[in-house]
């Protein structure tokens, strides 16, 4: 007998796990028109760079060792999702608050129409009809009520594949060897080490000396220990406290689901014993001694959720390999871009302290992610998204960065709503290339970057237009707004040579003529417009990502628009008779803009007009779409 209350809800697509990924995944899904229910098993939305966990959203632009990010050059931010919460995120939570990150989360999910929320449901078990999933069960103790969920489609998002390995689907633990894959990076012999996790903490400067008494449980290091460490010694790059330590790692020779409550109190104790070596310094420091300045700080925040690396992965139709990325090999079925070096860490962590704790191989060139690594090789309506997909564990060390795996949720929750609208189970999708180009030219309709592949929309009505502009800069003229990309990657560290698409890829006016500036679009007959979409310049060469850590966000533009987006501007229509006002913004912020008219018009000319931007002298518009 059980008290829980029994329920069954009905959807389209089922998506377990409300990481980044899972969100991402499930506001693409939604958007496209999909009925989606998503299940996150906390009471927070972000996964790992939630409140609970607070770690960094990095991602192909690289940071610290490897910065590929250079103006005009090389832009490579994600975009689409992902950028449209780190620009609100910059805009709405100045003060940088991790839990006001979870709520912009919190907010997104809950104003799409489709998509249905379940927040402290875990999915417990699966019902499989041969090699399809029927349904499946989950819970949310808080309330004491059970689920049964009916989809057509299932999307493994939970970082651990608990929906996928209660599936039964196929997957991979540990590092492969290095003869199975030919993988250079990876060790001789193959075994069950992972990478291991870590807990943060923040710390908090005061006005006056702030003590710090360690609890007698906690580790006791001596400088040997951490001098491989970052901040561990005086006179360290970046010597501050107010947020670390990522190489607090431990656990990957444990298994990291089994053992995750061990692992989770091995680290609290790692954690009290670090900081304790900070505050009071090495045994036998004098008591009047501060040898890493740290007096006036003061621990404000640690963790209790192990921000976990690695450990399942599912074997899809494709398994991504080292070759893959550094090669930037060309798939057909791209669906998300990737750009992280391939960032192997010792399973041992802090436990072996003769090895750097990272040793990153930067991939000279971004690369795509394949749908055929999303979609499980055995289950035939079973997707993934994050950290748990089809990768051995050289790539994966790259493609488990969160910017990473919410571009791959974008890409997995699009391909999922169009396979639910032209009737196609998910393995079928990777080898139709007529599905597939309608999955990427939407993802690219939604600002997705993907190497190689261009705008080639039929329907766009602003590709068949004559465009001139009021002034514009030499190789930044107007007509770049159909030039079918979105952004510059022709840079060393950008694309691979014939894909990179050299060029500016905007219409850029002349700072000399001043704002307002006007970009006019015609037709030779007239254009039926109900839709007008915007992409502008939001400065994708930059990091741009929540931290707690001052040194970095110091080199961000943190807690204002970025200055090359249009601010103000307002659209204009011809219809034969005179101009007509259809849309008036100011305060904008965003990268993309959709503008719905209150009717469909039948329209000859068009024109935008950039009355203002949050920052430069001149307007960017990097694409016009109009439908």
């Amino acid at each position: 007998m059980s008290i829980l209350e029994e329920h069954i809800l009905n959807s389209e697509i089922l998506i377990a796990g409300g990481g980044m990924a899972g969100c991402c995944a499930a506001l693409a899904a939604a958007r496209c028109g999909a009925r989606v229910i998503l299940c996150q098993d906390r009471s927070v939305l972000g996964g790992n760079a939630s409140s609970e966990v607070r770690m960094h959203i990095v991602g192909a632009n690289g940071t610290g060792r490897f910065d590929r990010g250079r103006e005009l050059e090389t832009e490579a931010r994600e975009g689409a999702i992902i950028e449209e919460l780190r620009l609100e995120n910059c805009i709405r939570n100045p003060q940088r608050s991790a839990s006001m990150f979870d709520l912009i989360l919190y907010e997104k999910c809950q104003a799409e129409p489709n998509l249905t929320l379940m927040l402290n449901t875990c999915v417990t078990s699966v019902h499989l009809n041969g090699d399809q999933i029927e349904c499946a069960t989950a819970e949310r103790q808080s309330t004491e009520d059970r689920f049964t969920i009916n989809a057509n489609i299932f999307i493994d998002c939970t970082g651990d594949g608990r929906l996928a390995a209660e599936a039964g689907a196929r997957f991979m633990e540990g590092r492969e060897g290095r003869q199975q894959f030919q993988e250079s990076l990876a060790p001789e012999t193959a075994d069950q080490h992972r990478l291991g996790s870590t807990i943060l903490m923040q710390a908090r400067r005061h006005e006056r000396p702030m003590p710090f008494v360690a609890p007698g449980w906690a580790r006791k290091f001596d400088p040997a220990e951490l001098k491989l460490r970052l901040y561990a010694t005086p006179g360290e790059e970046e010597p501050t406290h107010e947020y670390g330590y990522w190489w607090a790692e431990w656990g990957g020779v444990l298994d990291t689901i089994k053992e995750n409550e061990r692992i989770r109190d091995e680290l609290l104790a790692i954690v009290m014993g670090i900081w304790d070596h900070v505050k009071n310094g090495p045994e036998g420091t004098p008591a009047d001694e501060d040898p890493f300045q740290a007096a006036h700080w003061a621990l404000d925040w640690f963790g209790f959720v192990p921000g976990k690396r690695e450990s399942r992965r599912f074997i899809g139709q494709h398994i991504l390999t080292e070759h893959d990325l550094l090669s930037s090999r060309d798939f057909p079925d791209a669906i998300a871009c990737g750009g992280w070096s391939l960032d192997l860490h010792p399973p041992e962590g802090i436990d072996a302290p003769g090895l750097e704790p990272c040793t990153q191989h930067p991939v000279p060139h971004l690369y795509n992610v394949p749908l055929s690594a999303c979609v499980s090789v055995n289950r035939k309506n079973l997707m993934f998204a994050g950290r748990n997909i089809s990768a051995t564990h050289v790539a994966f060390s790259s493609t488990r960065v969160m910017a990473t795996c919410a571009a791959i949720g974008q890409g997995v929750g699009t391909a999922a709503a169009l396979a639910i609208q032209q009737r196609q189970e998910p393995t079928e999708l990777s080898t139709n290339p007529q599905i597939m180009s309608q999955i990427q030219q939407q993802l690219l309709k939604d600002d997705t970057y993907l190497v190689g592949i261009r705008n080639e929309d039929t329907t766009d009505g602003a590709r068949s237009a004559r465009i001139t502009a009021s002034s514009e800069q030499a190789g930044f003229e107007a007509t770049r707004v159909i030039s079918g990309q979105t952004r510059s990657v022709h840079g060393s560290a950008g694309a691979p040579e014939g894909r990179a698409f050299p060029g500016g890829h905007r219409w850029m006016s002349d700072p000399a003529a001043g704002l307002p500036a006007t970009l006019l679009l015609e037709w030779e007959t007239p254009m039926s417009v109900n839709v007008i979409q915007l992409i502008f310049d939001s400065g994708l060469h930059r990091h741009l990502t929540l931290s707690h850590h001052d040194g970095y966000t110091g080199k961000m533009l943190w807690g204002r628009p970025q200055p090359e987006t249009v601010r103000d501007y307002q659209i204009e229509v011809h219809d034969g008779s005179g101009w007509q006002q259809v849309v008036n913004v100011t305060g904008n912020y965003q990268r993309r803009r959709v503008h719905r008219l209150e009717s469909e018009m039948s329209v000859k000319r068009l024109r935008i007009i950039v009355t203002a931007t949050n920052g430069e002298d001149q307007a960017r518009v990097c694409e016009v779409r109009v439908y």
